[in-house]
């Protein structure tokens, strides 16, 4: 069978070919597309060299399943075209997120509503998948009100050009500006384009792809995205109002039940989550669970994750999974 990554050569990209590697994708046949100027450049996976193709050629082979990670525009553009030819597209963007007939998905939590004739799938925001993941379980059990997250981001959530101004800057070095103001020794509470709302599109997307994926529109849900100095791992402070009361001995045992999740909550010893602690791995992990003793009902957590790793990469390869054991093989 034959995979593609769209958008190979970009910093999610070669996450997903670590990931397809890891996974136990290296006996499909891999297509690796990037733009135009990138063709003819050779990139390793499974220890081989292959050499980048267009989208054209990569279209025309009608690969199973096209993983896309090359921004929203390239997606709406090439996406129905791989579909028609009967591949099943997994979109890192935000272009099909929201459309009604397109499946958001984080596995864990709604995979199992994947159906044949999804042929184009989307792979969640990196905050909202971490968020939804530790959230989902709860939901189920308490029932959700009002959520209120604020989120610490890495720079990699940006893209290589914010990793590069940041640590030019760290060393001293002037550096092309991803950012309108610089990122070492400060915090930007400015993620994505801001609207007329005063949101930001991250915070938006947030809000709507919560909803979607919890399928409950009537959660209250006000978010901030902050951008951190931080190379690899969004964080979030999320505070969680239920509709009923709760037992946090009971949330901790959903949390441990859930599989992806990894609680890291001894504060006494200085234990929680961190970046540093979740690059390069795959779980969400959930720390400084505790009461909210301002008002009823509420939650206070603490949420880190790899964002290029679950945040991205390996929902999507999870997701291509899916396909291959319900779908393909059937197919084949």
């Amino acid at each position: 069978m034959k995979i593609s990554i769209v958008g190979v050569t970009g910093l999610v990209g070669s996450v997903i070919l670590k990931v397809l590697e890891e996974r136990g994708f290296t006996d499909w046949e891999l297509l690796p597309v990037a733009s135009e100027r990138s063709v003819g450049k050779e990139i390793i996976f499974n220890g081989k060299k292959l050499k980048v193709i267009s989208v054209t050629d990569a279209i025309a082979a009608k690969p199973d399943i096209a993983i896309f990670s090359a921004g929203g525009s390239t997606s709406l553009r090439y996406a129905p075209l791989f579909a028609d030819k009967g591949t099943y597209v997994i979109d890192n963007s935000s272009a099909w997120r929201m459309y009604d007939h397109i499946p958001l998905i984080v596995p864990e939590i709604n995979g199992s509503t994947l159906r044949p004739e999804d042929k184009i799938i989307a792979n969640p925001n990196c905050s909202t998948i971490q968020m939804v993941l530790a959230l989902a379980p709860l939901h189920e059990t308490f029932k959700i009100k009002r959520i209120v997250v604020s989120t610490y981001q890495s720079v990699s959530g940006t893209g290589v050009k914010a990793v590069s101004q940041l640590m030019s800057e760290r060393g001293g070095e002037k550096a092309e500006m991803a950012y309108p103001h610089p990122i070492d020794l400060n915090v930007l509470p400015h993620g994505g384009d801001f609207e007329e709302s005063g949101y930001t599109t991250e915070e938006t997307k947030l809000i709507n792809e919560t909803h979607k994926i919890l399928n409950d529109n009537k959660i209250r849900i006000t978010s901030t995205v902050v951008r951190v100095p931080v190379t690899g791992g969004h964080s979030e402070s999320v505070n969680v109002e239920f509709h009923n009361e709760y037992d946090l001995g009971k949330v901790k045992q959903l949390l441990k039940e859930t599989p992806g999740i990894t609680i890291v909550d001894n504060p006494m010893r200085n234990e929680y989550p961190m970046p540093l602690y979740a690059k390069g791995k795959d779980d969400v992990f959930v720390g400084r669970i505790r009461r909210d003793e301002s008002t009823s009902h509420a939650l206070n957590m603490w949420i880190v994750a790899d964002n290029l790793r679950k945040g991205a990469a390996t929902n999507a390869v999870q997701i291509a999974q899916l396909l291959s054991q319900n779908f393909l093989k059937q197919s084949k």
